[in-house]
């Protein structure tokens, strides 16, 4: 494993993290976190120099945080960096900070954290933040020994993230970037800004969500021919370890196969890694990319459950799936494939399942709900509608989302 500086914090980090959003779940019970699975990928991370864990209130609806902290126990927890999130949507006065820190610290079981990150915020999230002197209570409990270090996660525009920046002396930032996004919410300005600032810079969706796992096929053939060894997702780590402003990359690994294919890509990890033709082609396939993205949505499930019953964020991944270009006939295969699974999903409000989401975007009802819960800005109940016309009413996708 590769480590490197934690910004200004003297802590040696490994290049390579991991975000506990994407645990092992129940193949028929997908909203329940398998422990067991859990605290063995945990461990065997731990055990191969991964020392970087990155945890928050909402993830698997509460049970990241407590299935993390089971498997930090027998001596795991002095061995890493832990890190977890102050939920903004939870906070309406002052006192909520220790009542919600206190339950974290319980939820962990642990007596301290090492990073505690504003969770998601923006400009909306740093009025709130200065509105309830929210700095003041993370400097208390810095002081109380209940957490180490102080940052945030950050979901807006790059003036908004500046302004955020310049405000307090911050130890760390967490931002969206890859090599999809490099001009999208933080951008690469603010990532340098940021490295200029001493701050420890984490990266997470290196991968957008998945979406950079499997590339169109004009955009394989561009890497392949750069360098015909990479995987997709090597390409993605690499253009992220090969910049020096960041620290560390998070990948939300939910299987021991993804953590040992990651684990190989991170041994090779050094700044200034990429040739100059790599980089040219990682550039050249931007756009390409891009244009087969019909919905920008990561998976990260925030918006999630929905109370109506939609599965939203696979409504949104089927999408995108049929939009895929390919002469692969076992792509074409799985194209097809997908518009069947659209149909298997619920389609009749009073059958959905409110606590097992499994309905199709026909079942929407623009309540609007979860709108804000969005860290990408989709107007998910605008985007629902075109995924019922392409997937249920058989429009073409050229009318409908106008590519």
């Amino acid at each position: 494993m590769k480590y490197r500086q934690f910004g200004s914090t003297g802590f040696r980090v490994s290049v390579l993290g991991m975000g506990c959003m994407r645990l092992p779940v129940y193949k028929f019970w997908p909203l329940r976190v398998n422990r067991k699975k859990t605290v063995n990928l945990v461990r065997k991370a731990i055990d191969s120099g991964i020392n970087y864990f990155d945890t928050g209130w909402p993830y698997h609806f509460g049970q990241s945080e407590k299935v993390l902290g089971a498997a930090l126990e027998d001596g795991y927890r002095e061995k890493i960096h832990l890190v977890t999130k102050l939920p903004m949507y939870l906070v309406r006065k002052q006192d909520d900070f220790d009542r919600i820190l206190k339950s974290q610290l319980e939820r962990l079981n642990t007596d301290y954290i090492d990073t505690y990150l504003f969770h998601g915020i923006g400009e909306q999230g740093f009025n709130k933040i200065r509105k309830l002197d929210l700095i003041r209570k993370m400097e208390q409990a810095k002081d109380r020994g209940l957490i180490k270090y102080i940052g945030f996660s950050f979901h807006d525009t790059l003036p908004a993230f500046k302004k955020i920046v310049d405000y307090y002396s911050w130890d760390v930032v967490q931002i969206q970037y890859n090599y999809l996004d490099t001009t999208r919410q933080a951008t690469t300005e603010g990532l340098e800004y940021a490295y200029r600032k001493n701050m420890a810079v984490v990266i997470m969706e290196p991968l957008k969500g998945g979406l950079l796992v499997s590339p169109p096929k004009q955009a394989l053939e561009i890497l392949h021919s750069a360098d015909p060894e990479k995987t997709p997702v090597q390409w993605a780590l690499d253009f992220l370890w090969n910049r020096k402003e960041v620290s560390v990359v998070l990948s939300g690994m939910g299987s021991v196969k993804m953590l040992e294919e990651n684990l190989k890509y991170a041994g090779n990890a050094e700044t200034g890694m990429l040739t100059e033709k790599e980089t040219s082609a990682l550039e050249s396939i931007v756009d390409i990319c891009k244009k087969e993205v019909l919905v920008p949505c990561t998976a990260c499930n925030y918006c999630m459950p929905c109370p109506f019953g939609v599965k939203i964020p696979v409504n949104f991944a089927l999408v995108n799936a049929a939009n895929k270009t390919s002469a692969n006939i076992q792509d074409r295969l799985f194209k097809l494939l997908d518009r069947g699974r659209y149909k298997k999903l619920a389609g009749n409000p009073d059958k959905a399942d409110k606590k097992n989401p499994d309905g199709n975007a026909s079942i929407c009802t623009e309540c609007g709900k979860c709108i804000p819960k969005c860290p990408q800005a989709i107007n998910i109940p605008e985007e629902l509608k075109r995924v019922h016309m392409v997937l249920g009413e058989k429009k073409k996708i050229s009318d409908v989302f106008g590519r």
